[in-house]
């Protein structure tokens, strides 16, 4: 019999605080690349760190923080960029 992260989180979370049980869940789906930032931090101290990111993988979640990973349109990417046009300075000219 295999045990799956929902129990695993289930019986984790009646015993300790987790970092996603203890914020507003509108933190770990965040539009301010700080807020995502500061979500990805708290995952840090999380006990289940490694099962909810795998659980994340497994599932394709396409957003949020997961497991200290940001997963933009089911992608693991590294952080969030800001709404509008990117900088000139991260622009490339062409020569």
């Amino acid at each position: 019999m295999s045990v799956s992260f929902l129990d695993v989180f289930t019986e984790v979370a009646t015993s300790q605080d987790l970092p996603c049980r203890s914020y507003a869940p509108e933190l770990f789906f965040a539009e301010s690349p700080a807020d995502v930032e500061y979500a990805k931090s708290l995952c840090t101290t999380c006990p289940l760190q490694a099962e909810c990111l795998a659980g994340a993988l497994e599932r394709s979640e396409p957003w949020g923080v997961w497991g200290g990973e940001l997963f933009v349109q089911g992608v693991v990417v590294p952080r969030k960029r800001p709404r509008g046009r990117p900088r000139k300075s991260d622009t490339v000219t062409a020569a």
